[in-house]
């Protein structure tokens, strides 16, 4: 349904006239970026010094910088979160992070509880390492203080049952692929929307799901096959350079939407996100808790490995401690 700003400008929604003014070199965005507005909000009523600081540090995350990759927006934003009320209370004492000492950072830390006294301290270290390293400190006070690492609950496996459930629903040609994708490939639904039809090699049998290279299975190939010509007989004239499109989409260029992609199995026990989580932990006590094997198959980040080869274990000692029928 189009809304009254849009039939004022004759059914054009803003987002496509932009993109074609800007292929005829006609478009100039001049909106101040919301990530700067954002920052801006956040840093103020830091003392200058410590502002000038934290603004390089929060940039680094967002754009990368030497020997270092840019991260998500989201990092950046709960970083920036956690240490912000640090900064102001410093601000009212100090003019530079240099003289912040360990007992500063140990009354913050210990003002925290449970996972955010976790978060408070990885971020506190993110920040004063971007400032030795550019050295705009002399002395790292996070240096040593020991992170309390939150423990969280033992995984355990989906029943059988919930698994059905989900295969069952998921009746649509798009939705089977999407199911594949995140419960034999573990992968996010982000990553299954960004999939382009250049990550998919049929003939070789691989696919490319965030820059790692997986072999493509017969279950997951034969659903990829059977969406490939779904998709090419609904729209066969479609330039969407995307492996999932809708019937939105298939006249534009970029993913399709959120909702979308997980509207199948949504309300279900065994929904994507925890059939991803399941997958991971099937190969933990398939092939053995052990977390570098899975950072390699998954690309999972150290942590995360850990905690399902933890939670694998568990489950190995436990099923071995059971008396034998």
């Amino acid at each position: 349904m189009q809304t009254a700003r849009q039939r004022e400008r004759g059914g054009l929604s803003v987002g496509h006239t932009a993109e074609v003014l800007d292929r005829l070199g006609l478009f100039v965005d001049d909106r101040t970026p919301s990530v700067d507005r954002w920052l801006a909000r956040k840093l103020d009523g830091l003392a200058p010094k410590i502002r000038h600081t934290t603004e390089g540090w929060a940039r680094t995350l967002l754009n990368g910088g030497p020997r270092a990759q840019p991260r998500a927006l989201s990092t950046a934003r709960g970083y920036l979160h956690e240490v912000r009320p640090a900064l102001v209370e410093w601000s009212d004492r100090y003019d530079h992070l240099r003289e912040v000492a360990r007992k500063d950072v140990l009354d913050i830390r210990d003002a925290a509880t449970g996972k955010q006294r976790e978060n408070r301290i990885v971020a506190l270290r993110s920040l004063f390492r971007h400032a030795k390293k550019t050295g705009q400190i002399f002395k790292n006070p996070t240096a040593r203080i020991p992170i309390p690492r939150h423990v969280g609950p033992v995984l355990r496996p989906l029943d059988q049952a919930d698994v059905d459930e989900a295969v069952t629903a998921a009746a649509r040609p798009h939705a089977r692929l999407i199911l594949a994708l995140a419960a034999i490939h573990a992968a996010r639904p982000g990553m299954i929307r960004a999939l382009q039809l250049d990550d998919v090699d049929l003939g070789n049998r691989l696919i490319t799901i965030a820059d790692r290279i997986r072999p493509l299975d017969d279950l997951t190939y034969q659903t990829l096959v059977g969406w490939l010509d779904y998709r090419r007989t609904r729209w066969p004239n479609t330039a969407n350079p995307h492996l999932l499109i809708t019937q939105k989409t298939a006249v534009g260029r970029g993913p399709a939407g959120k909702l979308w992609a997980t509207e199948a199995t949504r309300n279900l026990s065994a929904n994507l996100e925890r059939l991803r989580v399941d997958r991971q932990l099937e190969e933990a006590l398939t092939h053995g808790p052990d977390p570098l094997h899975l950072a390699l198959v998954f690309g999972i980040d150290e942590k995360t490995a850990i905690r399902y080869a933890a939670s694998a274990r568990v489950l190995l000692d436990g099923a071995a401690e059971q008396p034998s029928q």
